[in-house]
């Protein structure tokens, strides 16, 4: 089993929102997502590798309630107090080659889930009140199921993904986590305030941080 970066979550207060952010923080465009029926969501993206992307997510106005809470606690009011002021990393996703085995050997990742959009099937692993672990430094974890991933599809518009820094009081509680999943990439784990930090090159060659 192995657990890589597979793409980071940006919660907004609606997609326009998000884009404007997105173009005004990283200079770029994001292009577009698509609808998540089940969770009553919709996304836009940006490739910052060749299976890493950035997710603009909000809640869907035009989507019925979900019949179960949303993912990443967008349901909670004090994420969407945070996501109306200005888009926030909200939390990382992990790419599972064993999702079944990771959530066997790290239960309250919670339960593992089918979803399907188009060309993509994949398995995603919800807890039953749909938050996060450890304020999002613990990763929610995804399996693609199919051969499509949805970086095959976006356009490389020059941003790259350079290390994920994560801190959390908790750190010494999570470490052994992220070894059972066997987390691999440039993530860097710490003891500190609850905090996600990606630093990106993006196209002008500069580097920017995302999140604090």
């Amino acid at each position: 089993m192995r657990t890589e970066i597979d793409h980071l979550v940006v919660a907004c207060r609606d997609l326009d929102h998000g884009t404007d952010w997105a173009r005004a923080t990283l200079g770029v465009e994001p292009q577009p997502g698509g609808k998540h029926a089940t969770m009553g969501t919709h996304n836009r993206l940006l490739k910052l590798g060749p299976r890493v992307y950035l997710e603009l997510i909000a809640i869907d106005p035009e989507a019925p309630a979900p019949a179960r809470p949303r993912w990443f606690g967008l349901d909670r009011a004090d994420v969407q107090a945070r996501a109306a002021r200005e888009p926030v990393l909200l939390a990382w996703v992990g790419s599972c080659d064993d999702i079944t085995a990771a959530v066997t050997a790290v239960p309250l990742l919670g339960e593992v889930l089918p979803f399907t959009r188009n060309a993509y099937a994949w398995r995603f692993a919800l807890t039953a009140h749909g938050e996060l672990n450890y304020d999002g430094v613990l990763p929610p974890l995804i399996q693609w199921d199919s051969d499509a991933h949805p970086c095959d599809a976006l356009e490389d518009r020059g941003c790259k993904l350079l290390s994920l820094e994560l801190t959390h009081p908790d750190a010494a509680a999570i470490l052994p986590l992220f070894r059972k999943l066997r987390i691999a990439g440039p993530v860097e784990l710490a003891a500190g305030p609850p905090a996600l930090r990606a630093r990106l090159r993006v196209a002008d060659g500069g580097e920017r941080v995302l999140g604090g």
